[in-house]
């Protein structure tokens, strides 16, 4: 006898059913499928087609462009356009907010390759993205949305084939591809409470730039946890939300070379830290800037705003909350 696996999209419209909603949400959230599962075919073939080479041009965030880089932000672009249901994108990959459909529902904010530089050693990249929806109640303001207006939040880590999505309220969920190209077993993922499992990862090349406080403690603590660093947020995220700990990204500000500094932080506020952020909450963790505040409860300026990251499990965040 057969045994079928649950789809995520049978999954979503009992969600959405269940709470009597629309299906606007299933059919952005087919577009994003669509994406991913084309940027997973271009990660595996393009060794052999030479996508992994550089294009020679420089991103907005200053960043050397792969060719896979530009491929998976135009795959993302034309899908979920194509869906009809998006009035406005913000994506890492272009300087402008990207008009959509002025009658859409939502608003969505997205990295389309997450950690490219790990794609010349066939390492695991992401595709991480936030959606807010628009104000039905009245005029539109067009307003960036801070991450507790996410009404979802998820990521893609290509290519193990592995989908990961929290939605408000509703927990997170972790999905699997098979071999019909459809993600399907939705479990449960809440943080361990067991500190046998927890890890902290970060990059160790950076620690002697990092503030005295966060410096200190990381040599007072990182030995009571293992150590993992794969250099994609969505890698180093994906593991802790199995395993628990913390992933920090500290201010950058005592690099010898001034260029480096980064003392506003790093990671992009609004479709990396937001989005980890959300999906780490409905797991059941916290995650914090270096001010102290909660990621979800910062408000963009700008749609490319960068900010540090403290997130994982809520003891640990926690204890370097009362340090900072």
């Amino acid at each position: 006898m057969n045994f079928f696996e649950q789809t995520f999209m049978d999954f979503l419209l009992e969600h959405q059913e269940r709470h009597g909603r629309t299906y606007h949400f299933l059919i952005l959230m087919n577009s994003i499928l669509n994406a991913a599962k084309r940027i997973q075919h271009y990660y595996l073939t393009g060794a052999l087609k030479g996508y992994l080479s550089l294009t020679g041009q420089i991103n907005v965030q200053g960043e050397k462009c792969l060719r896979l880089d530009e491929m998976a932000n135009e795959v993302v672009k034309y899908h979920i356009w194509r869906s009809g249901r998006v009035i406005q994108a913000v994506s890492e990959e272009e300087e402008d907010i990207i008009q959509m459909n002025p009658d859409g529902r939502y608003f969505i904010y997205y990295d389309p390759l997450d950690g490219s530089s790990n794609l010349p050693h066939n390492l695991p990249v992401g595709f991480l993205f936030g959606i807010a929806k628009r104000n039905l109640e009245g005029p539109e303001d067009y307003h960036l949305r801070a991450g507790k207006e996410f009404i979802a939040a998820g990521m893609f880590v290509i290519p193990t084939g592995t989908f990961t999505i929290a939605l408000k309220e509703a927990g997170c969920w972790r999905f699997h591809i098979d071999e019909t190209m459809n993600y399907v077993k939705p479990t449960r993922i809440s943080l361990p409470s067991d500190r046998s499992s927890w890890e902290l990862s970060f990059n160790a090349a950076h620690r002697e730039y990092y503030r005295r406080e966060i410096a200190e403690w990381l040599l007072k603590n990182e030995k009571k946890y293992q150590f993992r660093y794969l250099g994609a947020l969505a890698a180093d995220f994906h593991r802790l939300l199995t395993n628990g700990g913390l992933f920090l990204y500290p201010a950058i500000i005592n690099h010898p070379n001034p260029k480096k500094n980064y003392p506003e932080g790093k990671l992009r506020l609004m479709y990396e830290a937001a989005v980890v952020s959300f999906m780490c909450q409905e797991a059941g963790g916290l995650a914090i800037n270096e001010k102290g505040k909660p990621i979800l409860e910062v408000v963009p300026k700008h749609h490319h705003q960068r900010t540090t990251l403290f997130v994982g499990s809520k003891e640990l965040v926690e204890e370097i909350a009362s340090i900072l």
